[in-house]
C-alpha cells in the first residue's frame, strides 16, 4: 500500500511538473517573441527611459512569475527523483496465487517466494520477465533540466531548417548539459562539431524534444544562426 501511495504520489507531482513547465513555456515565448525584451534584456531605452515598444509592468511581472516557476520546478523535480529512488530500492514480496490441490481439495494459501537458491532458480525459469508498462517508464527522471532558452533564431538558418523554435529551453546540446561557463562552451561545441549532426534535446511546451542540428556555414553569421540566453 505504501509503495502504490509512493508512486500514486510521484505521479501527481509529475504532472504538477508538466503544468509548471507548460506555463514556464508561455511566458519565455512572450517575453522572448521578436522584438521582446528577452528573460533579462533592458527595459529602457537608449536615453534611460522606460520602453514604449512594451508593457514594463507585464514584462516584470513574467519575470517574477516565472523565477517562482523555476524554484518550484526544482523542488518538484527533486521530490520526484527523491520518491523513484525509493521506489526502485523497495523490493516487492510476489505471492503465489491460491489454488486447490486436486487430491485433497485443500486450499493453499499464499506464500512469499522461497529464497533459497535452487527454488529462486527454478521459479524464475518458470515465470516469464515482468515488461514494464509504458506509465512506470515515464518515472524515469528527465534527462536534465534546462539550463538556456532560444530567444532568437533567424528564418533560413541551420537552427531554424533542423527544427529550434524561439523559446525552445535547452537540455542538451553534443556533450553540453549545463554548468559552469556553459555559453562559452556551446559556442566551442558548435565550432568543434562544423558540419557534423549534433544531438540537442530541448524542451518545448513541457515535452522533451530531441533534434539532430548540424552547425554549417550559411549566408547569415554564425554556423546556427540562433541565439541562446542562459537560465
Amino acid at each position: 500500500m505504501v509503495g502504490t501511495n509512493l508512486k500514486a504520489e510521484t505521479f501527481a507531482l509529475m504532472d504538477k511538473r508538466s503544468e509548471l513547465e507548460t506555463e514556464m513555456n508561455v511566458i519565455i515565448s512572450r517575453l522572448c517573441r521578436p522584438g521582446g525584451p528577452g528573460l533579462e534584456g533592458n527595459l529602457l531605452d537608449r536615453e534611460g527611459f522606460p520602453r514604449a515598444d512594451i508593457d514594463i509592468f507585464q514584462v516584470r511581472g513574467d519575470r517574477q512569475r516565472l523565477s517562482v516557476l523555476r524554484n518550484d520546478h526544482k523542488s518538484l523535480t527533486e521530490q520526484i527523483e527523491k520518491n523513484i529512488g525509493i521506489l526502485h530500492s523497495t523490493h516487492t514480496v510476489l505471492t503465489l496465487p491460491q489454488k486447490r490441490t486436486a487430491a485433497e481439495g485443500e486450499e493453499v494459501h499464499p506464500r512469499s517466494i522461497p529464497t533459497t537458491d535452487s527454488e529462486s532458480s527454478r521459479l524464475t525459469s518458470q515465470t516469464p520477465p515482468i515488461v514494464p508498462s509504458s506509465r512506470t517508464a515515464e518515472m524515469h527522471p528527465p534527462a536534465g533540466l534546462p539550463f538556456a532558452v532560444f530567444d532568437e533564431v533567424q528564418e533560413g538558418s541551420p537552427a531554424k531548417l533542423d527544427g529550434i523554435m524561439i523559446g525552445d529551453q535547452l537540455i542538451k546540446f553534443g556533450s553540453v548539459e549545463g554548468g559552469d561557463n556553459v555559453l562559452i562552451r556551446l559556442a566551442a561545441e558548435g565550432h568543434m562539431n562544423e558540419g557534423k549532426a549534433v544531438p540537442v534535446i530541448v524542451l518545448r511546451r513541457g515535452v522533451q524534444v530531441q533534434l539532430t542540428v548540424t552547425p554549417r556555414p550559411w549566408s547569415g553569421p554564425g554556423l546556427l544562426g540562433c541565439h541562446v540566453q542562459q537560465i
